[in-house]
């Protein structure tokens, strides 16, 4: 702008100004009425927004601007008049332009008067404000679907807090789960939907406090509905801040979960009654099995008292009482060693041959597998001597095989060997140089990853399934061997399987006992089958005593062998449960097909109901169970 331009706009009058400002506005339409409606002037605003050039608006009436509707319902008129007695009229609406689009118009009217309070006219003012109602409206729109889906929403109370806790909005879910109408609950405090004992202990404040200086809180617990039931809820409370950001409020959100939690606890109960379950399961396993060993320790008992009674002085009697003392030796053993399952006998470290050791306990780690698991031992021809506590050593073993069947489902293999090495200083942990025995367990199970393996020793630490493993017996076979000096190392590959090995200080060896039994003649032949070296040399005796000649095998597959070449055995008397492989059954009805003459007797200490459900009907033969008498053996063989 120049300074000529300047100075020409300073010599115009104050109402030339006035004009060139109302005429040039373009962002308003800016127009004169007078006191009937008629349009008197038009400003290039005007123009723009309602399409009509000066020309063709002024001396028309401004309710062709209106629509239909509006003018019929007579609103031009209302405006005008309204104007005219409160001094201003303004309000918003449609109205048409030209080309007959519509658009959503503020519209402002303000009366004229002269100085004697006379009315002149109308000054009207219009701005087209319809991208700002479209905004409004979208957002209302959204407002309102908001509120809808919120207030719709049964499964959850949702509703808003004041920045002190008192309610300002309910939702249906709300009424649902806690029982209050909107009316009844709207404006008190959050805290009566609390216990007495969280109240007393300050949660509902705590809470707000903690979303306030978090922006949020998340927690469970009891809450009261308004019958006074409590329900288990999930709560989660958000704090709402304006843009200058201060705190307006809490948003929160609340849910019933009062069945999920029953649910877990359910589960809880039943995951304990399956560890119940299973622990009873074990204790019947293992109680069937000692009471299958005691019953073999009775039947030497029995057996040589009845021997001994019948042929008093005689030579037996020295073998006999022989055998009972090795059975009352036996039974302190497996005394021992269950007062070392239930820790109850303290550590008492003695020279054992741990060759012989684990050979004596094999028929306890057998028990402690499947028939679809197969256990081997590989003992080096020496002897492998180490100062050791007998029963905590077997018990260690025992967890050993155990671990092993576990990553066996499927079945497979265990190996059991024993040597005696030299190592150097540092090559096994902290472990010394000198002698050690070794005595490895090695599976063909499922295998572990590193990260496992690495941690298998941990206490309590376990893979194994909710109720089946409590992670504490690989780390008290870890606490026993180096509470005697050694070390134990594992290694695991996954999909091949784990070596576990022992490795405890060896000792100078000493020299290992002898065994032997004898035999006799009789008219008739009894092949004796019996895996149990004491019982079987009692009922050898036995059956001398009562005028049998005995033949004995230690397996249902010796048996087999020996029938197959001996043809002057009369009876065939053996226990069902047997190693390797055949059972007594099956040795029995082998015999009764390829030697339908000989005569068979069963024998065995589990009840006969556990029996058929693992080895079929036994009707077929006669059976008399362990411990039997001279006069059950002697019925049994007129049978």
């Amino acid at each position: 702008m120049t300074i000529s331009n300047v100075s020409a706009l300073e010599e115009v009058s104050e109402a030339q100004r006035f004009e060139l400002l109302v005429t040039g506005v373009k962002g308003y339409a800016v127009y004169l009425l007078d006191p009937l409606g008629t349009i008197l002037s038009w400003n290039t605003g005007a123009w723009l927004f309602k399409g009509y050039p000066a020309k063709e608006v002024i001396g028309r009436h401004f309710s062709l601007f209106y629509t239909d509707e509006d003018r019929q319902s007579g609103l031009p008129e209302h405006a005008l008049l309204v104007a005219a007695q409160e001094g201003k009229f303004e309000a918003e609406g449609w109205r048409v332009r030209k080309d007959g689009a519509r658009f959503w118009a503020h519209v402002v009217i303000d009366p004229l008067l002269n100085d004697a309070g006379h009315l002149l006219g109308y000054a009207t003012i219009t701005r087209d404000i319809t991208g700002q109602k479209k905004a409004r409206d979208s957002l209302r729109e959204s407002e309102q679907q908001f509120r809808l889906l919120v207030e719709s929403v049964n499964d959850y109370a949702i509703y808003m807090l004041t920045p002190d806790g008192n309610l300002s909005s309910w939702n249906a879910g709300a009424l649902r789960i806690k029982g209050y109408k909107r009316e009844e609950i709207v404006g008190k405090h959050f805290s009566c939907f609390y216990t007495d004992e969280d109240r007393a202990a300050g949660l509902p404040a705590t809470m707000l406090a903690t979303a306030a200086k978090e922006g949020r809180v998340e927690r469970e617990g009891w809450r009261v509905r308004k019958d006074g039931t409590r329900f288990w809820a999930s709560v989660v409370i958000d704090a709402i801040h304006n843009e200058e950001g201060v705190l307006v409020g809490f948003a929160k959100v609340t849910r019933d979960i009062t069945e999920r939690k029953e649910a877990a606890a359910a589960l809880d109960r039943a995951n304990l009654a399956l560890f119940q379950s299973q622990k009873m399961e074990a204790i019947g396993q293992l109680t069937g099995g000692i009471a299958h060993d005691f019953n073999n320790l009775l039947a030497v008992l029995s057996n040589g008292l009845q021997v001994v009674s019948t042929h008093p002085g005689s030579y037996r009697d020295a073998k006999m009482i022989q055998g009972m003392q090795r059975a009352i030796e036996r039974g302190a053993l497996l005394t021992q060693q269950l007062l070392s399952f239930a820790r109850q006998q303290p550590l008492k470290p003695e020279q054992q041959d741990l060759n012989t050791l684990i050979r004596d306990f094999e028929p306890m780690l057998r028990r402690a597998g499947s028939s679809a698991v197969n256990i081997e031992f590989a003992m080096s021809p020496v002897e492998n001597t180490t100062l050791v506590d007998a029963a905590r050593f077997e018990a260690a073993l025992l967890n050993l095989v155990v671990n092993a069947c576990d990553a066996m489902p499927d079945g497979g293999s265990i190996i059991i060997s024993s040597e005696t090495i030299e190592l150097a200083s540092g090559t096994i942990g902290n472990l010394s140089a000198g002698s050690y025995v070794r005595v490895c367990v090695t599976d063909s199970g499922t295998g572990m990853p590193p990260e496992v393996a690495s941690r298998a020793f941990e206490p309590f630490y376990t893979t194994k399934e909710v109720g089946k493993g409590t992670g504490l017996g690989l780390s008290q076979v870890y606490g026993f061997i180096s509470q005697s000096g050694g070390d134990v190392r594992i290694s695991s590959i996954v999909g091949k399987g784990t070596v576990v090995e022992l490795y405890l200080p060896a000792t100078e060896a000493g020299v290992p006992g002898a065994r032997g039994s004898s035999m006799g003649l009789s008219a008739e032949t009894v092949l004796l089958v019996e895996d149990d070296p004491d019982l079987l040399m009692g009922a050898v005796e036995l059956f001398r005593s009562i005028g049998y000649e005995v033949l004995t095998s230690t397996s249902a597959m010796q048996a087999a062998e020996i029938l197959e070449n001996r043809t002057d055995i009369d009876i065939v008397f053996s226990d069902v449960v047997m190693p390797h492989g055949m059972s007594g059954i099956e040795l029995a009805r082998h015999a009764r097909a390829r030697y339908p003459g000989i005569r068979i007797v069963l024998t065995s200490g589990y009840p006969l109901a556990a029996l058929r459900d693992d080895h079929g009907e036994m009707e077929e033969f006669v059976f008399i169970h362990k411990p039997y008498r001279l006069s059950d053996v002697a019925r049994a063989m007129r049978t």
